[in-house]
């Protein structure tokens, strides 16, 4: 296979985003590193990687796992995701995880207390679908008072990084980039043959990103592993169009559910229309 010619996994999946920054080489932990610095705003070692592989259910408890969890060498504590396929409950998921990686810390023992405990960040990449509603990529979150406009300072932060939102950004030439927007770039991008020059000009001026970039290539390149990644992915994806369907299928009975109670109390079929959502038809049938 002709590396030059190689078209990269898709960084933005879950498997390949997992293997890119926990692969036992040191330009995976390096950008990783990197990655996390650019985005927390200042620089972070990550000494230790947990790579959350698949559970033994399969890919139904998927959702109970995060994709890395890593500790800083100051002991810092991080979750990174990258979230291609997303549900309604994604934000409700990272408040849950990150207060279970605060809460995993051990305190107890003679001489410790509560001051002893490490900031601990979850961090969130989003693809395909913005849980925030306004024009802003990145967010952080933490504790806060939002009548009053005080923070309670404590040591844990939410951040998220929502890729559907840099239409305006990749037109803006790179040396005008941030490091953040380069390497948000660097992900939604990749694949685009249309910014291959872009992405080729962040990869050159960019250290970190071009070790994530060069481990992807890397792993691109090997075919059983790029086989096993793709399959994953199939296996993802099948799960969430058949979870899709469930969903619009209980959906769709609930509603059929409505419209017979209210064609039984006497409603028109116009006012179940509008409260329904099904079509005349339908609900003339019932």
């Amino acid at each position: 296979m002709n590396n030059q010619n190689l078209k990269p996994l898709d960084i933005r999946s879950d498997p390949v985003f997992k293997a890119v920054f926990t692969k036992e080489v040191p330009a995976a932990k390096n950008a990783l590193s990197n990655l996390v610095s650019v985005l927390i705003g200042r620089k972070i070692t990550v000494i230790h990687i947990m790579a959350n592989e698949q559970p033994i259910n399969g890919i139904n408890d998927r959702k109970i796992r995060y994709d890395i969890k890593c500790k800083a060498e100051n002991g810092e504590l991080i979750n990174v995701e990258m979230g291609l396929h997303t549900r309604a409950y994604e934000p409700l998921r990272m408040e849950f995880y990150t207060g279970r990686l605060f809460s995993s810390q051990e305190i107890s023992g003679k001489g410790k207390t509560y001051s002893d405990l490490k900031e601990t960040y979850q961090i969130s990449i989003l693809a395909k679908r913005s849980f925030i509603n306004d024009d802003v990529f990145l967010h952080t979150f933490e504790y806060y008072d939002p009548e009053h406009k005080i923070s309670l300072n404590g040591k844990t932060r939410i951040i998220t990084l929502e890729l559907c939102k840099l239409d305006s950004i990749v037109e803006k030439p790179t040396e005008k980039m941030s490091l953040v927007e380069r390497w948000a770039i660097f992900f939604e991008y990749l694949q685009n043959e249309e910014k291959h020059d872009k992405i080729k000009e962040i990869v050159n001026q960019e250290e970190g990103i071009a070790m994530a970039n060069e481990v992807l290539m890397k792993i691109s390149a090997e075919e059983k592993e790029r086989y096993r990644l793709m399959e994953e992915e199939d296996e993802i994806m099948t799960y969430y169009s058949d979870l899709e369907e469930a969903i619009m299928t209980g959906e769709q009975k609930k509603s059929l559910e409505v419209a017979r109670n209210a064609l039984a109390e006497g409603y028109s079929i116009d006012s179940i229309q509008r409260i329904t959502g099904l079509d005349m038809e339908t609900i003339a049938s019932l």
